[in-house]
């Protein structure tokens, strides 16, 4: 028996040789985060793992993880990752989707999102319960709502609603999808107090959108939703880049949407980049950051830059500039944290180098440049946002506010908007819909016994015996677990032989909190390699160079690597009925409800006139 057991663990010990999603990272990239309470939630996306010479794959990220944001440990300087949260194969594991957050609640939701290990299932609102550490489904939506990616979207906790505008519908997120993706012009809304989806027509100007950002600010009655950036599909299916001077503004109690042009320092148009608000503690001005993205034309490869958006002003501020000495990347997230914005992961177009393996490829702004830096390392304490140098030296005032520029130069482009930024949001406090217990020590811990208890030799050798068996049927189970993951890579890319002989890779940054910022040792690093791996694959509505702006020839695209086709498609997976409401005090069923609403005005998609071209291996930079 003891050679049989000794046999089991030998053959477990190979088994479980798998990449680890803390000591192994590499990249990660596509994914959707959100933050409730303490804790910054990961979900999907795509990873990648360290070394890439020597894992030349993009793998799925089947790891429900989490940062601890009350942590900032020594060495490391961002808040401590955790990777241990539940998840099984049927919840779907999906780039470009969203994740809601409800701090109300204590849950996120996930919706939307491009499938490439499995056909897509239809569409369907997933819930991770924060205190239960368990998945539940809230069902489908009503008629008309399709699950779409790469939407601009926002959760806003403190009203209970969640939003996307425009996106994909294709292949990838969309069951039984024939022909090019479409891209709609609709803003999906769902009520989270409520559970009732609402589907309405987006901005005036009727152009399908997708991978642009949403941010929420609480000016106007009820907060204000500021859109920009990203694709945009006009009515006669001409495709374009989207101008960042054109900002697209939706006020939530009136419903309706405006359009205000802004000036200043504008940045170059670019795509799947990340933003974040906060505003002066007096509300004189509203700050939403960008940071990089996917560019267009001459800046196809990106960005590694910071942008700031201020309003009412509606003035663009250079903020960071990575330079030339920088790494341009997308299909990132931003998370704004007190006075810090957590920039996590995105893709390298012209480097695999890893991304800042040791802090999981996080990196802190600090908004207000407290520090004196705009890159730093992450800070417990600062806990509340500060205007920096350069906003104020645009707007006037000072640190905590005292904004003088109140209006754009040339005046707002309707007079409503004037009037909204005069006021600053009342939102009624929400209840929780379920009820939310308290922390007590029967709830996180069990309780220590003070009795003893004797054991006889008898009983110690069948526990022996038992614990042999019992660790030998949890091993088993271990390597199946995880064979299950690594079934999830995406078919590896092939070596060329020349990297077989490259030297190990460093990561990029010299100082991990920033992403190559003036005050890291910029010179030192120089990438040596340009092999991108591809995004696994390219989505479907990119291909290379399909994107044209006004004036631009064909040919002239983004240049990126397009994508092997598509592993085979296997049968949707079905939400498991382990997953119950046990315990919880919220109802599930199969469909939303009746009090679901549906505009009147069905939402035009629009077909990007082009169909996909034949797939080739990736390109090489």
């Amino acid at each position: 028996m003891a050679k049989s057991l000794g046999l089991l663990l030998l053959f477990a010990g190979v088994s479980l040789q798998q990449k680890d999603p803390l000591s192994d990272f590499c990249r990660r990239f596509g994914h959707q985060s959100c933050v409730v309470d303490t804790k910054l939630y990961i979900d999907g996306g795509q990873v990648d793992w360290n070394p890439i010479p020597a894992n030349r794959q993009n793998y799925t990220n089947t790891w429900e993880s989490y940062h601890d944001l009350t942590t900032s440990p020594a060495g490391v300087g961002v808040p401590q990752l955790h990777a241990n949260l539940s998840k099984n194969s049927s919840i779907p594991d999906v780039s470009g989707a969203v994740l809601w957050p409800d701090a109300v609640n204590k849950r996120f939701y996930l919706f939307g999102g491009d499938n490439y290990q499995n056909s897509p299932s239809a569409a369907n609102l997933y819930s991770y319960d924060i205190l239960y550490d368990k998945w539940d489904s809230f069902g489908t939506p009503s008629q008309g709502i399709q699950s779409v990616s790469w939407g601009a979207s926002v959760g806003i906790s403190d009203i209970g609603q969640g939003y996307i505008l425009g996106g994909w519908l294709s292949n990838y997120s969309v069951p039984g999808w024939n022909g090019a993706p479409f891209a709609t012009n609709s803003l999906l809304s769902y009520d989270m107090d409520k559970q009732a989806w609402s589907n309405s027509t987006g901005p005036s100007d009727n152009a399908a959108r997708a991978e642009g950002v949403m941010v929420y600010v609480p000016a106007s009655d009820s907060g204000m939703l500021i859109q920009f950036g990203g694709v945009t599909v006009e009515v006669n299916g001409t495709t374009d880049a989207s101008p960042m001077e054109e900002i697209n503004i939706y006020d939530v109690k009136s419903g309706k949407w405006y359009t205000q042009k802004a000036s200043g320092s504008v940045p170059p148009t670019r795509r799947r980049f990340c933003a974040g608000a906060a505003w002066a503690p007096d509300h004189s001005s509203y700050n939403i950051y960008i940071y990089g993205g996917l560019g267009f034309g001459a800046n196809g490869p990106g960005f590694d830059d910071v942008w700031i958006l201020s309003l009412p002003s509606f003035k663009w501020i250079p903020f960071y500039n990575g330079g030339t000495s920088g790494f341009p990347h997308h299909s990132l997230t931003c998370n704004v944290v007190g006075g810090q914005m957590l920039v996590t992961g995105g893709t390298f177009p012209l480097s695999d180098a890893c991304d800042s393996s040791t802090t999981w490829g996080m990196h802190v702004l600090d908004m207000g440049k407290a520090s004196g830096r705009a890159w730093n390392p992450y800070n417990v304490n600062l806990t509340n946002y500060v205007v920096p140098p350069e906003v104020i030296s645009v707007v006037g005032g000072s640190s905590t506010g005292g904004a003088t520029a109140t209006a754009p130069v040339n005046g707002f482009d309707n007079n409503d908007l004037g009037v909204y930024f005069t006021q600053k949001a009342s939102i009624a406090s929400r209840t929780a819909s379920r009820v939310i217990p308290v922390t007590t020590q029967s709830a996180t811990s069990p309780a220590k016994s003070s009795s003893s208890v004797k054991i006889t030799g008898a009983a110690i050798a069948g526990i022996a015996v038992g614990g042999g068996l019992f660790l030998s049927t949890l091993i088993i189970g271990a390597c199946f677990l995880f064979r299950r993951k690594r079934s999830k890579a995406i078919p590896p890319i092939s070596k060329t032989a020349s990297e077989s002989s490259k030297p190990p890779y460093p990561t990029p940054y010299s100082v991990p909190f920033s992403p190559q910022s003036q005050y890291s040792h910029a010179g030192m690093f120089k990438p040596t390699l340009h092999h991108q791996l591809s995004t696994t694959p390219e989505p479907v509505e990119l291909y290379g160079s399909d994107y044209l702006r006004k004036g631009q020839e064909e040919g002239q695209g983004l240049g990126l690597s397009k994508p092997h086709p598509p592993p085979p498609r296997h049968t949707p997976r079905s939400l498991k009925s382990s997953y119950s409401d046990t315990g919880t005090h919220f109802s599930r069923s199969n469909t939303i409800g009746s009090n679901t609403t549906i505009s009147a005005s069905t939402p035009l998609y629009h077909n990007l006139g082009r169909s996909p071209p034949p797939m080739s291996p990736p390109n090489h930079f």
